[in-house]
């Protein structure tokens, strides 16, 4: 099973891979050494958290590697004014009559603050293939809300 992800968000995963596995990595080894000449391994506190960390930063490499081997890039957003993955969509709320923008993007780049919506979310799946002037229905916790697609872009 792919994940689909944009361009940028795939340069952003192996960004940070590198980082893990470079200067995050050396650090941490850097700290086993040093609790290591500390004695008694025992009960050396710092030699033990250190390894923690390690099996952590060793676990995070191993979920990011995977989702980079199983990444599909989306180079381009749906063309024929049709929502998809890297679209920026205009939407208006029907019944708070407000409008939000979103750009659809892949789940581990998703940032809502950011106006990144992951087109794993129920408002995403609601909206992928759909075109300008559809009107949408998305649950929420708070029940069914109904939205406009004003603009694709």
């Amino acid at each position: 099973m792919s994940d689909q992800i944009t361009p940028e968000g795939y340069e952003a995963l192996k960004a940070e891979v590198d980082e893990l596995e470079g200067p995050a990595r050396r650090e941490i080894a850097e700290r086993i050494k040093t609790a290591r000449e500390w004695g008694d391994l025992k009960e050396n506190s710092e030699y033990h958290d250190a390894k923690n960390e390690q099996a952590m930063l060793e676990r995070r490499i191993a979920i990011l590697t995977a989702r980079l081997r199983n990444a599909e890039v989306v180079r381009e957003p749906v063309a024929g004014g049709v929502v998809g993955v890297g679209s920026t969509v205009e939407l208006r709320d029907q019944t708070a009559e407000r409008t939000v923008t979103y750009r659809l993007v892949g789940a581990t780049e998703a940032d809502l603050s950011e106006g990144r919506l992951s087109v794993e979310s129920p408002l995403a799946q609601a909206a992928l293939g759909r075109r300008q002037g559809d009107v949408i229905v998305s649950r929420t916790p708070r029940g069914e809300r109904s939205y406009e697609i004003v603009s694709i872009a």
